[in-house]
């Protein structure tokens, strides 16, 4: 039951929101300058804002009166600056997550700026715990800082010792800016202690983010790339795990009970998240996937889970929780994946591995972890697994294929030595052994007894299970294309008859799968115009999600998609300027 205090904001479109980070937590910035979503102190703890699924609390800098909003980031960082033009001028509010974030307790800087003419701005801070279920109590001000406790732990907020504490649930205060004039608010929410000066947690966090996100190597798009970087960066913890997304329960579809809890650590987004990095020579990223994954089989071997909590544990059951919810979606906590067997887990750790060998990146215990992949998909290739789409167990061709494209990276690396024969040896029999898994037209089918095609086929020949020519490669991507792919966009299989887009968005993996499968075949230009599509189909800070609703021109599920985000980066590494002065060689 939830404690009375302050109601709940309204929440917004997801292309409205902004992402930041610290690599320990994230906070989701709306337009009106709301802080809509935020767990402390961990990923997957409680959050004291919550009123993206309907939960009381806020934090909130919004100028009064009206005014339109933008909004961007600083270059390479998951600094957001929200920027309003308001009846007397433009304002500006500076967000950040203090990074790298402190183990024990969320540091939220917010600096606001009258850049022109003079700004009226209403701040609102109420944090509340249990998902904002129950609302901060015994707010005082102490010494010019405001203080108060949130379930077991404290918050304190600096810069507003004006404010008007409401019914010791939280506090508000109008603020009057001359053009030019800044004010900064420190708030920090979990364990107690002093808050840091805002210039040296400022000066800190700038400093932070120049070194530990540098610009990518790529190709294409350098802007987008350095904010995919930073994003992996921002999701990423100490240690390696990187959360999927940094929220919950956001639906793929209204009404389709289809809302799932991303705030953990999945093997096969980790592992593609570092063979990204390695495309992008970003080897901080690339170190923290090897070492997670590296942790993950020395500690499970052969029952490796699908995900995991980001300090390696096992995922809650899941369960709700009582709240609203988001429009059309649930209140859902915890994920079941963690309970399930996929194949092609194994596979993916072993194509990231090999690509943190090749970077010569990879000690002795990571080539013990490799051991342990290739060993349990010995084991364990006969079983039927829930794939990479995670659904009922059944023979799926993709988990195979990726195994044979891992099997196959790894051992083509000359420090495999005498294991390499071996290895090879079952990359060939799981190829062979996929004979069934080929459609009457030629191309690999969704599984032995489905003649489907399936987006995700395309990585096997992108991966190098079988070279980018071969015939069934060919007749996959074009089954792709045809049955699952419109205006450029695509999705990841047909679920039931319904026309694309009514069961379920685009999948933007999939697109950008497409980016790379006709990189392989040498058709540049049009692997350009696949990665230039999905990478626009972002919010209006730059951030991706799962799935774009094409027809509406929305984003749908959990936000931001560190995968897809991975992908993108990939692209922007791998593809090539596209020859404007001639496309013959595009020529199907």
């Amino acid at each position: 039951m939830m404690t009375a205090g302050p109601r709940s904001a309204q929440p917004h479109v997801l292309r409205d929101y902004a992402l930041i980070a610290d690599g320990r937590r994230g906070a989701l910035v709306g337009p009106h300058g709301d802080v809509a979503w935020m767990c402390a102190p961990s990923w997957a703890d409680e959050a004291a804002f919550a009123s993206l699924l309907g939960g009381v609390g806020a934090f909130s800098v919004t100028p009064r009166g009206r005014y339109v909003w933008g909004g961007r980031y600083e270059p390479g960082s998951l600094i957001w600056r929200s920027r309003w033009v308001t009846e007397t001028g433009i304002l500006e509010s500076r967000d950040a997550l203090a990074f790298p974030g402190d183990p024990q307790r969320a540091v939220l800087l917010r600096r606001i700026v009258a850049v022109r003419g003079p700004a009226s701005v209403e701040v609102v801070c109420a944090p509340a715990s249990d998902y904002g279920r129950a609302a901060a109590r015994g707010v005082r001000l102490d010494e010019e800082i405001w203080r108060g406790r949130i379930g077991e732990a404290r918050f304190a907020l600096s810069g507003v010792p004006s404010a008007n504490a409401e019914g010791a649930h939280g506090l508000s205060v109008t603020l009057e800016l001359a053009p030019g004039e800044s004010r900064d608010l420190v708030l920090s929410v979990g364990a107690d202690g002093p808050l840091p000066p805002a210039d040296v947690a400022w000066r800190e966090t700038e400093t932070a983010w120049r070194e530990q996100a540098p610009p990518p190597t790529v190709g294409l798009a350098a802007r987008d790339a350095g904010q995919a970087r930073a994003v992996l960066r921002g999701l990423t913890t100490p240690g390696g795990g990187m959360v999927a997304a940094a929220t919950m329960s956001l639906p793929e579809r209204a009404e389709a009970g289809r809302s799932y809890d991303y705030r953990y650590a999945w093997v096969r987004d980790q592992a593609m998240a570092g063979q990204a990095a390695a495309r992008a020579e970003a080897d901080d990223l690339l170190d923290d996937a090897t070492a997670f994954l590296r942790a993950r089989l020395l500690d499970d071997g052969p029952g490796l889970r699908p995900a995991y909590t980001v300090d390696g544990g096992p995922l809650p059951a899941e369960s709700t929780l009582g709240l609203p919810g988001y429009p059309g979606g649930a209140d859902v906590s915890g994920n079941h994946a963690g309970d399930q067997f996929q194949l092609d887990a194994f596979g993916e750790s072993l194509l990231c591995l090999a690509a943190a060998d090749e970077r010569d990146r990879l000690d002795a215990d990571g080539w013990r972890a490799v051991e342990i992949a290739a060993d349990a998909i010995a084991a364990r290739r006969g079983e039927p697994d829930a794939g990479i789409w995670e659904l009922e167990n059944r023979h799926w061709t993709h988990s195979r294929l990726i195994c044979v494209a891992g099997l196959q990276r790894i051992a083509a690396r000359p420090t495999a030595g005498r294991r390499a024969a071996g290895w090879l040896a079952l990359a060939d029999e799981l190829l062979a052994n996929a004979a069934d898994a080929v459609a009457p037209d030629g191309h690999w089918r969704r599984a032995t007894d489905d003649d489907r095609v399936d987006g995700a086929l395309l990585f096997a020949g992108i991966r190098g299970a079988t070279r980018p020519d071969d015939p069934r490669a060919l007749a996959t991507h074009r089954a792709v294309e045809d049955s699952l792919s419109e205006d450029f966009f695509c999705w990841r299989y047909r679920p039931d008859a319904r026309p694309l887009g009514e069961a379920e968005g685009a999948f933007l993996l999939c697109g950008f799968a497409v980016a790379l499968s006709l990189h392989t075949q040498g058709r540049h230009t049009e692997a350009a115009h696949w990665f230039e599509r999905n990478r626009s189909a972002c919010a209006t800070s730059g951030l991706l999600s799962e799935e774009y609703d094409v027809a509406q021109r929305q984003l749908r599920g959990n936000l931001p998609q560190a995968f897809v985000h991975a992908l993108l980066l990939e692209c922007a590494a791998t593809l090539r300027p596209p020859d404007r002065e001639s496309t013959r060689e595009d020529a199907p």
